[in-house]
C-alpha cells in the first residue's frame, strides 16, 4: 500500500502540470476581455498600458511559466514565512487578481471559512443522514420506509437548488420569520449567543444543500447493500447463528462502503468549489460566489488558480478513495 501512494503522488505530479496547461490554454481561448469593465472614456493609451501592467503584453509561454514559479515556488515560501515567521518570499511577486490587485491566495483564504461553515457543515450532515437511511431502506426493502426515502430522493435529484433555495426562504424567513434570508459573512463567533446567530443562518442553506447531498448517497448506499445482501457469504453467516445485527452492520455494510467511498471521496472536493447557485440564493461569500464574480470579471490569474485547486482535491481524493478500498476490503492489493 505504502509503494502504491508514493507511485501514485509520483505521477500525480506530470498530472497536475498538464492540467494546469490545459486550464491556462482554455482560459486563453475563452471570449471576454478584462478590459471590457474599464469605461469607455478612458484614451487607448491608457487601455493599452493597463494591459501591460497587468502582463497581457507578453507570450502565452511566458505568462504561464510566470504563473507557474508564482503559484508552485513563491507561494510555498509564503507560506512558510506566515507558518515559521522566516523571510524567504519578501519582495516577490505572487499570483495577484487583475480584479483587486490582491494575492489570490489571500482572497481565497479568507473565503474558503464561509465556505467549509456552510458547504462542509451540510456535507457532514448529508451523509450522516443519507447512511442510515440507505441501510435501512435496503434491509426493509419495499417497506413504507423505503418508500418514503425514495420520494425524498427523487425530490432531491429533481428540485434545483435554485427553486429549493428560494422556496425555503419564502417559508421560513419570509413567512414565519424564523431565519434570516440573508447569510452574513461579517458575523463573528465569539460566545454561545454568536454561535447561536451563526447556527441561525446556515439552517437554510444547510437544508438545501443536504437534501441534494442525501440523495444522491442515500440511493448509492441502498443499491450497493442491496448487491451485498443476497450475497452467499451472507447466508453462510446466518447459517453460522451469527446475530443478524452483526450481520447486516459488519459484513455486509463493510462490503457496500466500498462503492460508496468513492461518491463520499470525490464529493469533497466539492466542499471547497463552493455550491455555487445556493451561495448565490443566499449570498454566501465564500469560493463559488469567488468563482463567479471572477468568471463574470475575466478575472483569469483568479479563475485559473480556482481550477488548479479543484483540480489538486480531485487528484489526492482519488488517491485517498483508493487507500481506503484497501482498508475496507482486505481481498484488494495494490501490488
Amino acid at each position: 500500500m505504502l509503494t502504491f501512494t508514493i507511485r501514485r503522488l509520483v505521477l500525480a505530479v506530470p498530472t497536475l502540470l498538464f492540467i494546469s496547461l490545459i486550464i491556462f490554454l482554455l482560459l486563453e481561448l475563452a471570449p471576454g476581455d478584462p478590459m471590457s469593465q474599464v469605461p469607455l472614456t478612458v484614451p487607448v493609451e491608457v487601455r493599452e498600458e493597463m494591459r501591460r501592467a497587468l502582463g497581457l503584453g507578453e507570450p502565452v509561454p511566458v505568462r504561464f511559466w510566470k504563473w507557474m514559479v508564482q503559484f508552485f515556488w513563491i507561494e510555498p515560501q509564503i507560506l512558510i514565512d506566515n507558518v515559521f515567521g522566516t523571510q524567504l518570499a519578501d519582495g516577490k511577486l505572487r499570483v495577484l487578481s487583475w480584479q483587486t490587485r490582491s494575492p489570490v491566495m489571500d482572497i481565497v483564504v479568507q473565503r474558503i471559512p464561509q465556505t467549509l461553515w456552510v458547504v462542509g457543515t451540510a456535507y457532514v450532515v448529508g451523509i450522516l443522514i443519507a447512511l442510515p437511511i440507505g441501510i435501512y431502506s435496503a434491509y426493509r426493502q419495499y417497506s413504507w420506509f423505503d418508500q418514503a426515502g425514495t420520494f425524498v430522493s427523487m425530490i432531491g435529484f429533481s428540485v434545483p437548488p435554485f427553486f429549493s433555495g428560494v422556496l425555503v426562504i419564502v417559508i421560513f424567513s419570509v413567512n414565519l420569520g424564523w431565519f434570516p434570508s440573508i447569510y452574513d459573512t461579517t458575523h463573528e463567533v465569539t460566545d454561545w449567543n454568536s454561535f447561536v446567530v451563526q447556527l441561525r443562518q446556515m439552517i437554510m442553506p444547510v437544508m438545501v444543500l443536504a437534501l441534494q447531498i442525501t440523495a444522491q448517497i442515500s440511493r448509492f448506499m441502498r443499491a450497493s447493500m442491496l448487491d451485498n445482501l443476497n450475497q452467499d457469504y451472507v447466508r453462510t453467516a446466518r447459517a453460522k447463528g451469527i446475530s443478524e445485527y452483526f450481520v447486516v452492520m459488519v459484513h455486509v455494510l463493510r462490503n457496500s462502503m466500498i462503492p460508496v467511498v468513492t461518491v463520499i471521496a470525490l464529493g469533497v472536493p466539492a466542499i471547497f468549489g463552493g455550491a455555487i447557485i445556493t451561495e448565490q440564493v443566499f449570498k454566501v461569500n465564500g469560493i463559488g460566489q469567488l468563482l463567479i464574480s471572477s468568471i463574470q470579471a475575466n478575472d483569469l490569474p483568479m479563475v485559473q488558480t480556482l481550477a488548479f485547486i479543484f483540480a489538486v482535491l480531485i487528484v489526492l481524493f482519488n488517491l485517498i478513495a483508493d487507500v481506503l478500498y484497501g482498508i475496507l476490503d482486505p481481498r484488494i492489493r495494490y501490488d
